[in-house]
């Protein structure tokens, strides 16, 4: 288009539909990396709700505690209004949380707990020094 012309009727429409694209684009991009760490986070706290329901069961403590989930509900619910995300979802994503961790605690329960042989061992280089384990990180992606 030249300057002092008049843009054509789908022009605007195009550019403005371009420029949405890219938003969208990146917002999805964001929303990806987001996801991710929700998974990593979810699986690192599965990973101490795992030791939680070992020791539980090796000291024939129940696997639910009632009064733990409604503490926890109570504090999750103040942090999402202070966030300003629906407490009422956020307690949903807790209850659904805490039942999956009750039902593994129960089944560590009934299989019963024995406890581990050994720590493995860490791993070593070919001259036999330590090799230290990378942490898990989650890769955030700037835009």
């Amino acid at each position: 288009m030249s300057e002092g012309t008049a843009p054509q009727a789908g022009d605007a429409t195009s550019v403005a539909d371009e420029e949405a694209r890219e938003r969208l684009i990146y917002l999805r991009g964001s929303i990806d990396n987001l996801d991710a760490a929700l998974v990593h986070l979810l699986a690192e706290r599965f990973k101490c709700t795992q030791q939680v329901g070992e020791l539980k069961a090796r000291h024939n403590l129940p696997p639910a505690d009632p009064a733990r989930e409604a503490t926890q509900i109570a504090r999750l619910r103040k942090l999402a209004e202070d966030a300003k995300l629906d407490p009422a979802f956020a307690e949903k994503f807790l209850n659904f949380i805490i039942g999956e961790v009750v039902r593994h605690h129960k089944a560590i329960a009934n299989q019963g707990y024995a406890e581990p042989e050994e720590t493995p061992a860490k791993p070593e280089d070919s001259a036999g020094a330590p090799v230290e384990t990378p942490e898990v990180s989650v890769p955030v992606v700037e835009h």
